[in-house]
């Protein structure tokens, strides 16, 4: 008996003992949460204090050091700042001092990625990034290009500097929260960094090296001619060059120059290539789009006063680039005796980068032409390289050291010939020596000719602007006040006897000749067409001089420019946004066709997949977001890649990439290429039907594909660049996930974090009524009213006018600041 009361005790005591550890863990639990409640919760208030304190001062006056004069600084509706200067030099002192009133942390930010010191702020996720800008050079290339300016030229960007660090000197105790969640404070601006800047813009619209090394090793697997034009078209029967003739299109048009990347097919297979480097690890690290399609580019186009409503001409521009918070553009209208100038400007460097005067109006699209050459070095391994002229000479090396928060620095030999930079830092898996040879490289070019262009009175003083040029290469429209339109290719482009080359260079060949001349680059002014476009598609034919490249984009938007644009009459400023938001696609309707096609001449087809035949076959073409053929289409494209591809790449698959990849697609899949038809596969329309079927796994189609709307997955959602290494700033920044119409070949070209950057049409019958907007607002700083302003309307491809004389700024005007010496 005593032992069975034992035991019982014991149970009881054990029980007793288990509920109070379990009390413990419960209390333990919740007071670990409400600890963690009590943390967030403070972090957010001094967040929330921390983004108060850095609001600007935008009314009242404010004295600083550096100027000479007052400067009136009038901020519109949605806070564009409307800067009136007495002088240039107090102009673009008050243009560095506001742009860092708004934008402070974003400068920092510019300049840390362009010198490759984001890891000194943001640890080791940002070496491979530091690693990439180090290698490429780009702070060398920013102080060589400064030390060749004009006096005049130094003076502008050293005034900008200047106002740039009066903020900063100012606001030590109140910067932008982003430096307190980082813990650091930025250092004073120089000339140099502004420069750097600008470089970036190059490095993204300019880089194609990447590519090429992809291709020298597809090239090489598939080892057949025939199969790689396939996949890498020059041009294409659709493109709609801006010669400014007058187009019938109703007409087949004219088949693309003739090639002459003639590589022989039995020299490419004697190469013993490396194991393939992740060359969309190397873009992301150069922070370069990697979504397929998001190549930067853009939309421009001038329309004669003989085809518009007024009489005037009209003109529009919108950028595509990658989409972060804040905007990559910062608006603004820069007013000093001689100089007034409204548009985009890119925060850290003066001037207005795309925009109007009183005069004359400018748009851009990224050229594509080829500036950059990949050459495989010979080396004796003592730290020598073979020159051209047989000679060994010694490697230059820059030693560069990465600082990394909470880690070791790193050390990079950055070794160069006089091609230049080796990219095998970037490249561990690269077992040659290759060097990048860039026009951004040479020496002899250094002109920033913009404040000639934001001054020029006349196409003759613009265009002489232009042709000083250096980089990005770009396609340039003009209108001015007087009723002129133009067109104009610029940038330094390598004059190649032999032409451009798509893959890595072995010895001296391929060698150049100084620049193509700027008359020799494609243009034209006033044309009989009255109407010029360019949308980053091939701008050469077949009696152009010169070959500008092998790679350029789609040319589903401009087709679709010039078809909605040529021989209209009566246009207005409002039919051009309409196009500047088109989201129909002539390819992915062609593509249905065929793809419903498939599926009835197919044999063991379903139920759901005749379905999607017929919401495919009845498709309007418009990627809207409640479409769930747009769904069917742009998923079974998608999937079927990777069935033509792997077979005959394997791995390599994942590294194809060209900016004409959507028209190398339509043509293997409308011509039913035999080559490409893979084995176990009947014939196209059961590999077709297959891709359908892939889709709508891969994409958790519902039981019921209508309901599959394009909205529910393609989505676009703008973060702050902190949110991977902070997440809690998506809910604070960002605009989160939000259903996005359109594609990559629609005039509204987009993607998750990619589309139009702004949108500009400048209206010569109206200057005032002339548009421009970006994508969230001006500030970076979420408690200001001009945070996310222009998201409403710019999502909802709405727009608003940028006012400009002194009545309608005066009019427009909100806040009014006076800095003062």
């Amino acid at each position: 008996m005593s032992n069975s009361t034992s035991v019982v005790s014991s149970l009881r005591r054990t029980r007793a003992g288990t509920r109070r550890w379990l009390l413990r863990l419960v209390w333990t639990a919740v007071s670990l949460v409400l600890v963690l409640l009590v943390a967030a919760g403070a972090g957010l208030m001094w967040l929330r204090a921390a983004a108060k304190a850095s609001l600007p001062v935008l009314d009242g006056d404010v004295h600083t050091s550096g100027l000479v004069a007052a400067v009136t600084v009038r901020r519109d509706a949605h806070g564009v700042p409307h800067i009136d200067a007495a002088s240039e030099q107090d102009l673009f002192f008050a243009q560095g001092y506001v742009t860092a009133q708004d934008r402070m942390w974003q400068l920092d930010a510019f300049r840390r990625n362009a010198e490759g010191e984001l890891a000194e702020v943001m640890g080791s996720p940002l070496i491979e990034h530091d690693k990439a800008q180090r290698v490429l050079g780009f702070r060398r290339t920013a102080e060589r290009i400064y030390a060749a300016l004009s006096a005049d030229e130094k003076a502008r960007f050293e005034a900008y500097a200047r106002g740039v660090n009066a903020y900063i000197t100012a606001h030590q105790d109140a910067l932008p929260p982003e430096f307190g969640l980082l813990h650091y404070k930025p250092r004073p601006w120089t000339p140099v960094d502004s420069v750097a800047i600008g470089m970036t813009m190059v490095q993204m619209l300019d880089t194609h090296w990447d590519v090429k090394l992809a291709r020298e090793r597809i090239a090489a697997k598939l080892n057949n001619v025939k199969l790689e034009a396939d996949l890498y078209p020059v041009g294409s029967w659709r493109d709609h060059p801006p010669t400014g003739e007058v187009v019938d299109l109703s007409q087949p048009h004219p088949e693309p120059p003739p090639t002459t990347d003639e590589d022989d097919e039995d020299d490419r297979t004697q190469t013993q290539l490396a194991p393939m480097d992740d060359l969309h690890a190397v873009r992301a690290a150069m922070g370069l789009p990697t979504c397929a399609g998001c190549a930067p580019g853009s939309n421009n186009w001038v329309i004669a006063g003989a085809h518009t409503a007024s009489g005037k001409p009209l003109l529009s521009d919108d950028m595509h680039l990658g989409l972060t918070e804040p905007n990559i553009w910062y608006m603004a209208d820069l007013k000093a005796p001689g100089y007034h100038a409204a548009g985009v400007t890119l925060p850290g460097m003066p001037y207005v980068i795309a925009g109007h005067n009183e005069h004359v109006a400018w748009g851009f699209t990224a050229l594509y032409a080829d500036v950059q050459d990949l050459y495989v070095e010979a080396l004796d391994g003592r730290g020598n390289y073979e020159d051209a002229d047989g000679a060994w000479k010694p490697l230059a090396v820059d030693h560069e050291t990465i600082r990394v928060r909470g880690g070791k620095d790193v050390t990079v030999d950055v070794q160069s010939t006089a091609h230049g930079p080796l990219l095998n830092p970037m490249l561990p898996k690269e077992r040659r020596a290759v060097a990048l040879k860039w026009t951004l490289y040479d020496s002899t070019l250094n002109a920033l000719p913009l404040h000639a262009m934001n001054t020029a009175a006349n196409w003759t003083g613009f265009s002489a602007a232009l042709g000083t040029w250096c980089w990005p290469t770009q396609n340039v429209v003009y209108s001015d006040d007087q009723g002129h339109i133009a067109y104009h290719a610029v940038g330094k482009v390598p004059l190649r006897p032999d032409g451009p080359t798509g893959l890595p260079i072995e010895g001296h060949s391929h060698t150049s000749q100084g620049y193509i001349p700027f008359e020799q680059m494609p243009n034209a002014f006033d044309p009989p067409a009255g109407f010029l476009a360019t949308a980053n598609s091939r701008v050469t034919t077949k009696s152009s001089p010169q070959k500008l490249s092998l790679e350029w984009a789609d040319p589903y938007r401009a087709e679709r420019i010039y078809k909605t644009l040529q021989g209209r009459d009566g246009l207005k400023p409002a039919d051009l946004l309409t196009l500047e938001t088109d989201i129909y696609s002539e390819v992915d309707q062609e593509m249905a066709h065929r793809f419903a096609y498939a599926i009835d001449h197919a044999a063991g087809t379903d139920t759901r997949l005749r379905a999607a035949a017929d919401l495919m076959r009845s498709w309007d073409g418009k990627l809207t977001t409640d479409s769930a053929a747009a769904s069917l289409v742009t998923g079974t494209r998608a999937a079927l890649w990777p069935l033509i591809l792997e077979p005959k790449l394997g791995a390599l698959a994942k590294d194809y990439e060209w900016s004409e990849r959507n028209f190398a697609e339509e043509e293997i899949v409308m011509h039913n290429n035999p080559s490409w038809l893979p084995p176990g596969y009947k014939d196209w329309d059961a590999l077709l039907t297959e891709a359908v079927r892939r889709a709508m796994n891969n994409g958790k189609a519902p039981a019921d594909v209508s309901r599959w709307n394009y909205g529910s997955w393609h989505v676009v959602d703008i973060e702050h660049p902190l949110t991977k290494f902070l997440p809690f700033l998506r809910g604070v920044a960002g605009t989160g996930a939000l259903p996005l119409s359109g594609d990559t070949t629609t005039v509204k070209q987009v993607g998750r974090a990619f589309g139009p950057s702004q949108r500009f049409t400048m209206d010569w019958s109206n200057v005032d009524g002339s548009t421009e907007n970006i994508v969230l607002g001006e500030s970076g700083n979420p408690l200001s009213a001009y945070f996310r302003d222009q998201w409403d309307d710019y999502y909802n491809g709405r727009t608003f006018a940028l006012p400009f004389t002194p009545g309608a700024v005066a009019g427009q005007t909100r806040h009014t600041l006076r800095l003062l010496p």
